[in-house]
């Protein structure tokens, strides 16, 4: 078999869609696996929804993802141009246009809009439009008189209106269509430009692409790709249909759900590799249990075979217990690094901000969960004395006040104020007591924290709040404590 050669044909229209970003995966994986090219080609011919910056955003999320292109406009080995406006400058597509009229394939169509606008039908409730092959009896001398006078035009392929037409996608195996539903679509546009489905026919064609990978709304118009390619007698490439993306309530996924997009992923505190890891299981499943692969693990292991074709849910928790465990694993400076932003956000005291990002790093499951874990260091919120009241650690708010009481001189008196010293103070004050840790740790760290859940322990809270912050907070426990028992 021929090398594979995949390829990753975005618009720049905004955005990378997690749909786009599944499309690109794949076609990654699938060079990749069998050692082969995976292409970058940008699709700009759809001039109305260009959106300026759109193409950078397309570079800057394949390089954080780590799918880097073999070939594209930046690596251009010999098939380039890369971007479609450019090739259609080259005239390329009104080439390839006028050879499939020659060949009775695709036909010259002058109709304006008032005709086009009456050949609208309502089919299943819904208007259609299905153009009737006027234009396609005009005699030769016609067609070029109309050219010589200027009159507007544009370009249809001649598909047959008898018979069927067969399509085998890898995974939704044969199609067959009834050649009267495949219309005589536009392939060159009045204003001179490829529509989408001809320029990739021709594209693909002529970049050597093996394998189209794609959403499988693009399937219904696949009998009209593969008429292009029997008209033009090229090979028909291997289709690589993609199941639907849909949203917990089953629904497409779309832009309102607010995580539609790579770089809302990332905003919302994702890491590059959980998305990548996450984006490869939507629709596809690896033999095993197992589901944290990194992009090398997945090269290795994907299968393009294993593709489902029932719709993949967007599963947003999935999504944060997958990134909780990638940042578990994560390299300390980096966690640091990406995590600061968060930590300053909050916190404007003079604390050690490195030992807070280690008390948090494996308890959270993106960086905005920093934030409400700890802000409690940079002021001490207003709490309820109930919280000093814990069945399991038998403690009431009469029993919290005299352990606090009892523990501020002892906290007074500590010289050495880190969390092993506090610990074994903590700890000696429990023996002598005759009662469990729990007994005195709950009501301290209530104290120091003002909450109920805290991502370390009150010794490790109070070393990096310092004694001084420390007795004014056991201080201020003490008295609302008192205040509560006196109500």
């Amino acid at each position: 078999m021929d090398k594979i050669r995949t390829r990753y044909a975005p618009s720049p229209t905004g955005r990378m869609h997690v749909g786009n970003l599944r499309t690109a995966l794949y076609a990654y994986l699938i060079a990749k696996h069998e050692g082969g090219d995976f292409l970058l080609r940008i699709e700009d011919t759809d001039q109305e929804r260009y959106v300026e910056g759109a193409v950078e955003i397309i570079y800057r999320t394949m390089e954080k993802t780590g799918l880097i292109h073999d070939e594209g406009p930046d690596k251009d080995k010999g098939v380039g141009p890369y971007v479609q406006s450019e090739r259609q400058a080259q005239g390329i597509y009104l080439e390839y246009a006028k050879l499939l009229i020659e060949r009775g394939e695709a036909y010259y169509c002058f109709c304006d809009k008032e005709r086009l606008s009456s050949l609208t039908q309502t089919v299943a409730g819904k208007e259609i439009n299905i153009y009737d092959k006027h234009c396609l009896h005009l005699s030769k001398e016609e067609a070029e008189g109309k050219l010589k006078s200027g009159i507007p035009y544009v370009i249809r392929q001649n598909n047959p209106t008898e018979g069927t037409t067969t399509f085998h996608d890898e995974i939704y195996g044969d199609i067959t269509v009834d050649n009267t539903e495949l219309d005589d679509m536009i392939l060159i546009k009045s204003d001179g430009y490829p529509t989408y489905n001809f320029a990739n026919v021709v594209d693909d064609h002529l970049m050597g692409i093996t394998h189209v990978v794609r959403g499988n709304e693009y399937l219904s118009s696949s009998p009209k790709y593969n008429r292009l390619y029997e008209a033009f007698g090229w090979e028909v490439p291997v289709y690589v249909h993609c199941p639907l993306i849909t949203d917990e309530d089953h629904h497409k996924l779309s832009k309102r759900s607010g995580h539609s997009s790579y770089e809302d992923l990332v905003e919302q505190g994702f890491l590059s590799e959980a998305i990548v890891n996450f984006v490869a299981l939507l629709g596809w499943s690896p033999e095993g249990t197992e589901e944290i692969f990194s992009l090398e693990d997945l090269i290795r292991v994907f299968d393009y075979k294993h593709l489902s074709k029932s719709p993949a849910v967007f599963d947003y928790t999935k999504l944060k217990w997958m990134n909780g465990e990638y940042m578990k694993a994560m390299d300390f400076d980096r966690f640091y690094q990406m995590a600061e932003p968060y930590l300053k956000k909050v916190i404007k005291k003079s604390l050690d901000l490195k030992k807070i990002a280690e008390m948090v790093k494996t308890r959270i499951e993106v960086f905005p969960d920093i934030e409400g874990m700890i802000d409690f260091f940079e002021e001490l919120p207003a709490y309820d004395t109930s919280m000093y009241i814990h069945k399991k650690m038998k403690t009431t708010e009469e029993s919290s006040l005299e352990v606090l009481e009892e523990l501020l001189p002892l906290v007074e008196e500590q010289e050495a104020f880190n969390n092993d010293s506090l610990y074994q103070m903590l700890v000696s004050y429990v023996e002598k007591k005759g009662c469990k840790n729990g007994y005195a740790m709950w009501p301290i760290r209530t104290a120091v924290s003002g909450k109920q859940m805290t991502p370390a322990g009150a010794t490790e809270i109070m070393e990096i709040l310092g004694k001084e912050e420390s007795i004014r907070r056991i201080q201020k426990g003490i008295e609302l404590l008192k205040d509560a028992g006196s109500k």
